[in-house]
């Protein structure tokens, strides 16, 4: 891009870090050599995102090739000169810098088959949102809650373990509380004041902010007025073994 650069990188034995240390400063001398430029070329350290390979992978790919489409930078796929889009398709990666086959068999081992499917996939009208990429827990982990306990596990426990924001809608969050609690939305907005009616909404405050919804988002969802709310996330690991019951049920819809 114009700006930046991104990579989709499976790494192994080498750090990511060594990885992008050795591109920022090979790429800055051939910059600053043919510009006749010096210093710095690159602003910041660089954004990395673990993703779940087998749920994200493509998901990934269809991102980044419709990056210059979303730039207005491009018309079409074929279009852009910086793009890997081309390489799926055809064996233009002179450089063997892009491992193709791996992407490719998911579809078909034959490759005319596997580069058609991928073809038609990543040409598909309904592109993948920049929200839906960046949309993570602790801005580092994209996947489910599954994939981010095993990544805490192996690598320690630095992760902030928080939900994906808005992974879930509201009403999903309201139809796991009432399986679990049998407390209706209806019920949850009335004026009704029974311990059931008043633990459901406190429930389903924690849960919807955790999975990223403003007290305002809530407080009108169960028409309440947003002080209510603000009442009922206080003390919220009073509760916390019930959250982690309808969580659990959001999970396993």
């Amino acid at each position: 891009m114009p700006n930046h650069v991104h990579l989709l990188i499976e790494t192994q034995d080498t750090r990511l870090s060594k990885i992008l240390q050795g591109v920022n400063q090979r790429y800055t001398m051939y910059y600053n050599r043919r510009y006749k430029t010096v210093g710095h070329l690159f602003q910041g350290r660089y954004k990395a995102i673990i993703c779940d390979r087998d749920r994200y992978l493509l998901t990934l790919l269809q991102y980044i090739h419709h990056n210059p489409l979303r730039a207005k930078i491009a018309e079409n796929l074929n279009q852009h000169p910086w793009s890997s889009y081309r390489s799926y398709l055809s064996q233009t990666d002179t450089l063997g810098l892009i491992n193709t086959d791996q992407v490719l068999r998911i579809f078909s081992e034959d490759k005319s088959r596997s580069r058609k499917h991928y073809k038609a996939l990543m040409n598909d009208g309904a592109a993948v949102k920049k929200e839906d990429i960046y949309s993570t827990i602790d801005q580092r982990l994209l996947g489910d809650e599954q994939f981010v306990e095993e990544v805490v596990e192996r690598y320690g426990g630095d992760i902030k373990k928080g939900r994906r924001k808005k992974e879930y809608t509201l009403p999903q969050i309201i139809q796991a509380l009432e399986r679990q609690y049998s407390v209706s939305l209806e019920e949850m907005q009335s004026w009704g004041k029974g311990k059931g009616t008043l633990t459901a909404r406190r429930l389903f405050s924690i849960i919807a902010k955790e999975y990223g919804y403003t007290g305002r988002e809530i407080a009108t969802y169960l028409q309440k007025d947003p002080a209510s709310v603000t009442g009922y996330l206080r003390r919220g690991e009073d509760v916390r073994k019930e959250v982690d019951i309808v969580i659990n049920a959001l999970r396993k819809d």
